[in-house]
């Protein structure tokens, strides 16, 4: 079993080893955190784009059925019933209507789903408190040296050992 940069476990490791490991950490921290954020932008999009295609197609079946729905509709309810062609024609517009006015219900919900996510700003602030605490962390005070271990007798023994 080994530590991420290699060495074994339970093996002291220096300073330069501890600090490039950090690092790589980091680094992938903050490439992690720029996939999530690309991730729920992209989710973001997608109901955005659906949202758009709703009021899209809303739009096109209000247009484009007007003419033949609502012909179609005013001569079949003047033949069920014995209305008057002006209220058959009402009653047919009517219908459009209230068919366009569920497709744009369709889409005021999939546009709220994709405001209230809020993906990028979640992962945005996640980063930046990332950034605060990196900024803020000071190193951890070293204990005192005892007496047969200062300064000088480590650097002697670590030449002698180079």
């Amino acid at each position: 079993m080994s530590a991420p940069d290699g060495s074994p476990v339970g093996a002291e490791r220096s300073i330069g080893q501890l600090f490039a490991s950090a690092t790589t950490e980091m680094s992938a921290l903050v490439h992690d955190e720029i996939a999530l954020a690309k991730a729920q932008l992209k989710r973001d999009v997608k109901r955005g784009a659906t949202s758009g295609g709703a009021f899209t197609a809303a739009g096109a079946v209000l247009v484009f059925s007007l003419p033949m729905l609502n012909f179609a509709l005013a001569y079949g309810i003047r033949t069920w019933s014995d209305l008057n062609m002006a209220l058959c024609f009402l009653l047919s517009f009517l219908a459009n209507v209230l068919i366009a006015i569920g497709l744009g219900l369709i889409g005021v919900v999939f546009m709220k789903k994709a405001k209230q996510s809020g993906g990028a700003q979640k992962t945005a602030a996640s980063m930046k408190e990332t950034a605060s605490v990196l900024q803020n962390a000071k190193p951890h005070p070293r204990p005192e040296l005892p007496q047969d271990r200062v300064p000088e007798a480590i650097e002697a023994v670590t030449r002698s050992s180079s």
